[in-house]
């Protein structure tokens, strides 16, 4: 049997320490080990696959995805309301910039989220629901489990001047003000006796939201505050298993791999109480919605054994949900899935003059005509269901697209029967009278109705 090829494609690890990164190679890993029955998966390939999974929205795989016929997959890590207290740019530049990302996403055939809640979301930029699939991130089991040699932690203990004895509350992300990085150093202000660690950097130089004020921070943290910056990923196993707890305070989140990485490691985990956790990890895990209940949980968790342990149980919870298994399955039948229910896509080139790709996105124009005195079927090989991309002539990305609703083929009319037929569909057609004039004389005609326009223009 044929392999599917899938060739993804991604620069989200040219950049050190954000989830992003490490979601992409833990997806590409899992898939390569756990399905190579059925993928050939290739990286970065310029020759297209029978599906470009596009895991980064990078320039260059933006107009690769505007024109490329394969079945185009991108991976939503974030919105452009997520992007808030990640990044700062000028309005106008920032603006442009999340234009561009939605129309990113609008442009792939499927987009693949990593939390439920955001679904929602994405259809308000007018993407059809049928094309958002929900599949979870995942965490590799060999990479992060719980670790047995006290002597090798007591090592990177050292390394990082830990105190040996203190109680250690994790911090892992970007240092960002969503990331709640300020409210982390308020807390542990609160709590001198214990280590507070944050595991991560400004990944986005100058341009991170808040950066003055969170430099300042980093540069001169209360005594019991350890800013390490980027840590390796491989180094980031023992990082878990020598701190006591996972603690992170973030504003806004999709599905952090740091989380499943405290889970594999089975440590308690505290969150802030968002809604967007409730979907993933089904109340396993400890919350809290302001600085005063983050330290009683903290404090209860460092002097209470037994609520300590439960809250270790619910992060196994959390690390037997997302299985190997469970992910890698679902990834086998989407790939499977929408390379079999594949449809063919077909070029159709419109003249500006005649204002037709208006017409079309405007909902004016909704039916194509062909007419030959040769060939019975002059649009060729199509069927219902088959994609319509449009082009303006002269050129060569896709402005819009379209699915075929259904075809009516008709042939041997006379030339008054042809007319009378054109005319009836001309509400649909919208021609000019020198078209109607040349199908009229044509002995078939087929006429292709179609919905679901897609404008792929609106980016810039």
């Amino acid at each position: 049997m044929k392999k599917i090829k899938i060739n993804m494609l991604s620069n989200a690890d040219s950049i050190k320490g954000q989830g992003v990164g490490s979601a992409y190679l833990e997806q590409v890993q899992l898939v390569r080990e756990g399905a190579r029955d059925l993928f050939d998966v290739a990286i970065n390939e310029w020759e297209d696959g029978d599906i470009n999974h596009f895991h980064s929205v990078d320039v260059g795989f933006y107009f690769r995805i505007k024109t490329s016929r394969a079945i185009n997959v991108c991976y939503v890590h974030f919105l452009p309301e997520t992007l808030e207290g990640s990044i700062s740019l000028p309005k106008p530049i920032f603006s442009t910039f999340k234009h561009y990302v939605v129309d990113f996403y609008r442009s792939a055939d499927y987009c693949v989220v990593v939390n439920p809640i955001f679904i929602d979301k994405l259809t308000r930029y007018n993407i059809p629901r049928e094309n958002i699939v929900y599949i979870p991130n995942y965490v590799s089991k060999s990479d992060f489990y719980p670790m047995t040699d006290q002597q090798a932690l007591k090592q990177v203990k050292q390394k990082h001047r830990i105190p040996m004895d203190a109680f250690i509350v994790l911090g892992v992300g970007q240092v960002q003000t969503r990331k709640g990085v300020l409210d982390f150093v308020e807390i542990a202000k609160n709590h001198p006796d214990k280590a507070f660690v944050w595991c991560g950097g400004f990944s986005f130089g100058s341009i991170t939201d808040g950066y003055k004020e969170l430099k300042q921070v980093v540069e001169h943290p209360p005594e019991n505050v350890y800013f390490l910056d980027i840590i390796p990923r491989e180094e980031m196993n023992a990082m878990f298993n020598l701190a006591d707890m996972l603690f992170m305070p973030s504003y806004n989140e999709l599905f952090p791999m740091s989380i499943l990485e405290a889970a594999n490691v089975q440590k308690p985990i505290l969150l802030r109480d968002l809604d967007l956790y409730d979907d993933i990890l089904f109340d396993f895990y400890l919350k809290a919605h302001d600085n005063r209940h983050f330290s009683e949980e903290i404090e209860k968790l460092a002097n209470d054994p037994q609520y300590y342990q439960a809250a270790c149980a619910l992060s196994k919870s959390i690390s037997e949900k997302y299985s190997k298994e469970n992910v890698l399955t679902q990834w086998r039948d989407f790939y499977s899935t929408i390379y079999k229910n594949r449809t063919s896509s077909h070029f159709i080139t419109l003249r500006k003059s005649r204002n037709e790709l208006s017409k079309i996105l405007e909902g004016n124009k909704t039916m194509l005509v062909d007419g030959s005195s040769i060939n019975s079927t002059p649009f060729g090989k199509i069927k219902e269901g088959d994609t319509l991309l449009f082009t303006n002539r002269g050129e060569s990305e896709i402005k819009a697209s379209a699915v075929i609703k259904s075809i009516r083929n008709y042939e041997h009319f006379d030339d008054e029967e042809t007319l009378n037929l054109i005319l009836k569909y001309q509400t649909n057609l919208c021609l000019n009278a020198t078209e109607i004039k040349k199908y009229a004389s044509k002995l078939y005609l087929t006429f292709i109705e179609f919905d679901h326009v897609v404008d792929k223009s609106e980016s810039l």
